[in-house]
């Protein structure tokens, strides 16, 4: 096999340190709305770092508890599992905001549900400022003229 690389070659020292350091910069992008969201509920006490903590703790959260609740779930009753997980699974996420934030229930799901407010509108005006930038280049950022 004349011209095969091994997998093991083709993913090299500059390849895994390009892939940490956009993992770690994603994770400071997401953390933003967290912390905007956190900032607002908690009247300015929450911090930077509680928010990356939160956004990394809350996903593998979700995760574990989808996974563990839709196995044992789906022993006890069947094709309902999967909402009752994804349901279960979402208030761990919660809970992680709550442990993060140090606040009750009502004030994490009033995190977790501005934060998705707040990255729907930062998402939106980078979308326009986008638009603008590029002058209507990408149509699915044109918007019509009212």
């Amino acid at each position: 096999m004349i011209g095969m690389v091994p997998v093991q070659q083709t993913l090299g020292l500059t390849a895994i340190l390009t892939l940490i350091i956009a993992l770690v910069i994603v994770w400071i992008i997401v953390s933003i709305p967290v912390w905007l969201a956190a900032k607002a509920v908690t009247k300015g006490k929450a911090s930077f770092g509680q928010a990356m903590g939160a956004t990394v703790l809350g996903p593998i959260i979700f995760v574990i508890v989808l996974v563990v609740a839709a196995v044992f779930l789906d022993i006890l009753v069947g094709a309902m599992a999967y909402v009752l997980a994804l349901i279960l699974a979402l208030l761990g996420w919660v809970w992680a905001y709550k442990a993060s934030f140090h606040t009750g229930w009502l004030a994490a799901f009033g995190i977790a549900i501005l934060a998705v407010v707040i990255t729907f509108v930062l998402l939106f005006i980078i979308d326009i400022l986008l638009a603008g930038a590029l002058g209507g280049l990408i149509p699915s950022l044109s918007y019509p003229s009212i």
